[in-house]
């Protein structure tokens, strides 16, 4: 009903333009006054409107950057994506000082300029200091930033994975799965033709480097050591997307795609970020309310919100995409000489064996 009353309210209020659009032309024909023909009136009016709109404008967009600022994600949480947020920042700078000075620039000068029956043009054939101001200067800035973005763009892309732990993240409507390496730090065989009963993934059971490999519903990472995961897709294309690690990768049926990171915040020390309190904070005062309503009606209050990182798929992969995902947790780890193995430091869980 709603959407119908506001295509009412449009429909209504197109034909009330019409018709006044209509009106206008009577009284021009009455009064004998052409309503096409500008005047010095109509070039200062819109001449003002320019200046009040273009700085309402500026001040708009000042207002979105403080009000929405909470909504960004905090600070990366590997080395790579730290990286890349700089190389975000300094373009980010860049674009927002051309854009507050350029644009009062532009409403001024629209202000200045606007049209008066006594002006006549000025016509500016040519002027070589300033063609080559303005081919040069930007000339200089853009490759400086295509040279350092390409720079960043290979760190993250090449980085040196001989020392980092192998981990298969596989993906299907609508979960992820991981596996682990194991001891040999290498990953069994694996082949879509042989998923059957409990080897969901199609592990080749015969293969001697699958034998150690460890099937997982959550990843624990050692922070500071890289890692490599290895993605496959059982049915559709999904993207396996890590937003605090500023990680994406598409999941593609038949073939293996790979991207290496290495973590550098813990989870607890996440938690702890005054961005991430804040975010806690407010979606659990959303949820308190909406607990209120539920038990009221005799349901199950929600329970409280805990940060965690977490996989998500970031292609549209059917019904269910929204809820596809799986938790990563990074933890401190520690070598144990004794057994010669990787630990980590909640728990004493061992995640790699040298």
């Amino acid at each position: 009903m709603t959407n119908v009353l506001i295509a009412l309210v449009v429909l209504l209020t197109i034909a009330a333009m019409v018709q006044l659009v209509r009106v206008n032309e009577l009284l021009s024909e009455i009064t004998n006054k052409d309503t096409n023909e500008v005047t010095d009136e109509d070039n200062n009016q819109n001449g003002i409107l320019f200046i009040i709109i273009g700085f309402g404008f500026l001040a708009f967009v000042v207002w979105q950057m403080i009000t929405w600022d909470h909504l960004l994600l905090p600070p990366a949480s590997s080395v790579h994506g730290a990286e890349i947020d700089g190389l975000m920042k300094v373009s980010m700078t860049l674009i927002l000082i051309v854009f507050f000075a350029l644009t009062p620039m532009l409403f001024y000068f629209d202000y200045k300029y606007r049209g008066k029956k006594e002006n006549t043009a000025y016509f500016f054939a040519h002027n070589n200091k300033l063609e080559i101001a303005w081919t040069v200067i930007p000339t200089i800035v853009l490759t400086a930033l295509i040279i350092y973005g390409l720079r960043t763009w290979d760190r993250a892309m090449n980085p040196d994975v001989s020392e980092a732990t192998i981990i298969e993240v596989y993906s299907k409507q609508f979960d992820w799965t991981a596996r682990y390496s194991g001891a040999d730090n290498i990953l069994g065989d694996a082949n879509f033709r042989l998923v059957e009963g409990r080897n969901t993934l199609g592990v080749d059971l015969n293969d001697d480097k699958a034998a150690d490999d460890i099937v997982v519903r959550e990843v624990h990472l050692p922070v500071n050591k890289p890692v490599l995961l290895k993605f496959r897709s059982r049915d559709v294309i999904h993207s396996a997307f890590l937003p605090h690690f500023r990680v994406q990768m598409n999941c593609v049926p038949g073939m293996i795609t790979e991207f290496s990171f290495t973590p550098t915040i813990t989870t607890d020390e996440m938690r702890m970020n005054s961005d991430v309190v804040d975010k806690v904070n407010r979606i659990n005062k959303i949820r308190y309310e909406n607990s209120k309503i539920l038990t009221a009606n005799g349901e199950e209050a929600l329970e409280p919100y805990q940060f965690d990182y977490l996989l998500l798929c970031a292609k549209i992969c059917g019904a269910s995409h929204y809820n596809m995902q799986m938790k990563i947790v990074c933890l401190l780890y520690t070598y144990d000489a004794a057994d010669d193995s990787l630990r980590v430091d909640l728990g004493g869980r061992r995640i790699i064996k040298k």
